[in-house]
């Protein structure tokens, strides 16, 4: 079901841990040969070449790529009164964590009369992606565009793959969820395709982005890195994967069930179970054994965690613990400890960290109020979840007066003469010549 990897009396390195926990294989390289013409497609094409690209992926022929208002009017009113309920109270817990994210400007006196203000603004257009593929998730439209609405982004689109069960629409869940957050601008196109739509615009239909932002498959990662010269990008986003880091204090349910809620999302999803009690990690292999026959999604459950990316970790202890999930960076990270807080604080690398036995990762899928959408592949050593900073830029704004550009002259001059650049020198000293 899931490989035991043992590392008791090693004390590796961060690299020692990381050749030990290998991920799922996923070579976004190699599919790069294979969305090129795709993007020449869409760069070239219309919404006819789409419409093809939908048959060709999607199995439909959209009536059109741009979806109706009153389809998207249609599908809220049409929603599952406990699923709007509770998309209603996620919307609400989202934007009340990431309204505490807003930048404020800064100024700064370098020197008498000498100022530099630091401006946050918004991108001016952003495209979102929302994958539709095994699953719906009306959670990535929310984790998405409610960041790209409280950084004030003036023109937010979304895209999501046609489905044949929907006469060419997206996911009417997806829809009604759009609807829920006043986005008008929705467009039936997924895959590589969406990505480069969004990158290059298409005459008629759809003005270019200035950034794309959204999980999805590894030809949509593949589409990101291929045009991020051209479009600006959040991440690449790999396969899902959760570490648990726990002690025999852990309830053995409640690892496998979080283990397996991961392992649900495809068969590469990694399920990393890191721990210093022996007994507790045969307690969850049976737990396994147990509730992946009776899952949903078994088939793909089982490959999930039978995969080199899924695997049970022993160690000498906790601090050793700690050491192991610090070089692995999950994209998930559930501490099951009796010292979980403490244990918490001194994690740095994770995309999210998940406290206790009443903060598991799926309440920070839809509903914590945090943003699911996380770095995977390693990728949380060096950067952040999505968030309102997402879609600002940082922009200097620097005025100095006469008396503080005179003070600064001879430092400007001395470092362009030494960096060999006389030019930089000059367009110092010519403004001494007419001082008024």
């Amino acid at each position: 079901m899931i490989r035991t990897l043992d590392l008791r009396g090693m004390a590796l390195t961060k690299a020692g841990y990381q050749s030990q926990l290998p991920r799922a294989a996923l070579n976004v390289d190699e599919v790069m040969h294979l969305i090129a013409p795709i993007l020449a497609r869409v760069k070239n094409g219309n919404e006819a070449d789409l419409i093809e690209l939908a048959q060709e992926f999607d199995g439909v022929r959209p009536p059109s790529i741009r979806v109706p208002v009153s389809a998207l009017e249609s599908a809220l009113a049409s929603l599952d009164p406990a699923v709007r309920a509770a998309l209603e109270l996620s919307i609400s817990r989202v934007r009340k964590v990431h309204n505490d994210q807003i930048r404020t400007q800064t100024t700064t006196t370098v020197v008498t009369n000498g100022v530099v203000s630091e401006k946050w603004i918004p991108v001016d257009r952003v495209g979102l992606y929302v994958p539709g593929g095994r699953a719906v998730y009306p959670s990535s439209v929310m984790m998405n565009a409610i960041p790209a609405q409280i950084a004030k982004v003036a023109s937010i689109a979304v895209a999501s793959p046609a489905q044949k069960d929907f006469g060419g629409l997206p996911h009417p869940t997806i829809l009604a969820t759009c609807a829920l957050l006043g986005i008008t601008e929705v467009y039936a196109v997924g895959g590589a395709q969406a990505i480069a739509l969004f990158a290059y615009g298409m005459e008629g239909l759809i003005e270019k982005c200035d950034l794309v932002a959204g999980p999805g498959n590894i030809y949509v990662a593949a589409a990101k890195r291929a045009l991020r010269a051209v479009i600006g990008i959040d991440s690449e986003a790999g396969p899902t994967e959760i570490a648990i880091l726990a002690d025999k204090s852990a309830l053995p349910a409640d690892v496998a069930a979080d283990l397996i809620s991961q392992a649900e999302h495809d068969v590469i999803a990694a399920a990393v179970l890191v721990t210093d009690s022996p007994s507790l990690a045969k307690a969850v292999i049976s737990q396994l054994h147990l509730r992946v026959r009776k899952a949903k999604h078994a088939d793909r459950i089982g490959q999930a965690l039978s995969g080199i990316q899924s695997a049970i970790v022993l160690v000498d202890s906790i601090e050793q613990g700690i050491d192991v999930i610090n070089a692995y960076a999950p994209e998930h990270l559930e501490i099951h400890t009796v010292n979980a807080r403490n244990d918490a604080a001194v994690i740095r690398n994770a995309g999210a960290v998940f406290i206790g036995r009443f903060s598991p990762v799926s309440l920070g899928d839809y509903s914590a109020g945090s943003n699911h959408v996380l770095p995977t592949g390693g990728c949380a050593s060096h950067s952040s979840g999505l968030s309102v900073q997402t879609f600002l830029r940082g922009v200097h704004f620097i005025e100095y007066d006469k008396a503080a550009f005179l003070e600064s002259v001879p430092t400007v001059i001395t470092l362009a003469t030494a960096e060999d650049l006389p030019a930089h020198g000059q367009a110092m000293s010519v403004r001494l010549d007419e001082l008024s």
